[in-house]
């Protein structure tokens, strides 16, 4: 039985299913955290599946080739930095009043009839470098003012932000999931943020806009005085504050983004080993993209404006203590991939996909919308997602848009129904004062379309790159 386990295709195949199982199992059911649910059960199947001692844990004398090391050193040398960087500068631009300047412009400009819509691109715009609770937590007061003012639901006007809060955070780096996805996929950031940005505006624009807008006149629930208590509070907290411009907001937001792109397109368009296409790569890495912005949000947004170091410092490492969990998941994710890879799995696995004739687009999409059904964390179910799948396209011949396209489908799949297994749907819920059953007709359904939408896009892409 053992060895057929081992080595037979069927066999490989039910020790992949039973591994994901039992580490659903301790998550869901015993509450383990991801981390070490990640790490059990990637050790118990590199042990069912036959891998040598040698090989999982190394040896004295070649530690750095075991799975352990190799699994999470290989995820983590790539998305660690992004990850840090790109904390730190949400961070500043929160402690900076840099959201309630985007955010209130954006109303000013749209007037207050079209404040949802306002809500929906302040969103959208601040969920680039911030992760999505730490948005609601910037932006909810001021929908709490917003529809206070209007007299009107408070749907009407959190759902478009939470919107561009999620699509956001699930397609775009320097947010935990797309960064493993890159790093576990072998994909350029650049194109990772092309084709994320194709899938998630219209994933909005339907999602954020349009059913928002729908479901926003037809349930309503009226702000809870205590939520307009603390919109106020906000509001006074805020009012002495020397704000920074709209523009440099923007800038700082924009330029990791505008450099990122920037090696991309300059590695298509020009010639190897040209000069200006070395300047691009350099300033391009997402690494120095974004330490170049952060060390200009620093001393416009903080020194310039009146913050002591002593200030800065406590704000950069408040900031990065949450920083630390993230980064064991992903490391712990790309050591179960490692461990399915080790098996012989992805291989078995391509060759039964391959005598169906089941798109790895779809095959990703569908992995990942059972894990984030079955386990809530978004991040869990794109690590997971991307280490099952990433063995499967190793020899694909998949070009660096189409791995970028799986990578959508992946991140898309990543977000649908978030329902009360998610940490994300109790955040919603309370801070906004939605009561359970209102918070699965709004914004579960809402998750549902942005997932749908954003993985019709890059599959209907991916039929005309390909």
């Amino acid at each position: 039985m053992l060895t057929w386990l081992q080595t037979s295709t069927p066999g490989l195949l039910l020790l992949s299913a039973v591994g994901i199982a039992v580490l659903l199992t301790m998550i869901i059911k015993f509450k383990v955290e991801p981390f070490i649910a990640l790490l059990i059960a990637g050790v118990l199947v590199a042990l069912a599946a036959g891998v040598s001692i040698e090989r999982l844990v190394g040896s004295a004398q070649a530690a750095k080739e075991s799975l352990i090391e190799t699994g999470f050193g290989g995820v983590l040398g790539h998305v660690a930095a992004i990850i840090g960087l790109g904390t730190l500068l949400g961070a500043i631009l929160e402690a900076s009043g840099g959201a309630e300047v985007l955010t209130r412009k954006l109303l000013g400009l749209f007037g207050e009839n079209r404040a949802p819509l306002a809500m929906g691109l302040a969103g959208l715009i601040f969920g680039i470098p911030v992760f999505f609770d730490i948005g609601i937590f910037v932006l909810a007061p001021l929908v709490y003012v917003a529809a206070k003012r209007s007299g009107k639901s408070i749907v009407l006007y959190a759902m478009p932000l939470l919107a561009g809060l999620s699509v956001m955070h699930a397609f775009l780096p320097p947010h935990p999931g797309p960064v493993a996805l890159a790093g576990l996929l072998k994909v350029d950031l650049g194109w990772l943020i092309i084709m994320g940005l194709a899938c998630a505006i219209p994933a909005w624009l339907i999602g954020g806009v349009i059913y928002s807008s729908w479901i926003g006149k037809r349930i309503n629930i009226p702000v809870a005085e205590e939520l307009v208590a603390a919109g106020a509070a906000f509001a006074d907290k805020n009012k002495d504050r020397r704000e920074p411009s709209l523009a440099l907001v923007c800038f700082i937001i924009g330029l990791p983004l505008v450099l990122i792109l920037g090696a991309t397109f300059g590695s298509v368009l020009l010639p190897k080993g040209n000069q200006v296409l070395n300047v691009l790569t350099f300033f391009g890495n997402p690494a120095i993209a974004l330490t170049i912005a952060l060390l200009l949000a620093l001393w416009l947004l903080g020194t310039r404006r009146g913050m002591t170091g002593k200030e800065i410092g406590d704000m950069t490492g408040a900031a990065l203590r949450p920083v630390g969990m993230i980064l064991l998941v992903i490391g712990a994710g790309g050591f179960f991939g490692a461990v399915l890879s080790a098996t012989g799995v992805g291989k078995a696995l391509a060759g039964t996909l391959s005598d169906a004739g089941l798109p790895f687009i779809v095959l990703s999409y569908v992995i990942a919308c059972g894990l984030r059904i079955a386990q809530g964390s978004a991040t869990v179910a794109i690590v997971t997602t991307a280490g099952i799948v990433a063995p499967l396209l190793k020899d694909a011949g998949y070009s660096q848009p189409q791995l970028a396209l799986i990578g959508a489908a992946i991140a898309a799949g990543s977000i649908i129904a978030s329902h009360v297994n998610d940490g994300g749907f109790w955040i919603v819920s309370k801070y906004f004062g939605i009561p359970t059953k209102e918070t699965l007709q709004t914004w579960t359904v809402l998750e549902t379309i942005l997932s749908l939408v954003g993985f019709g896009v890059a599959a209907i892409l991916s039929v005309l790159i390909g």
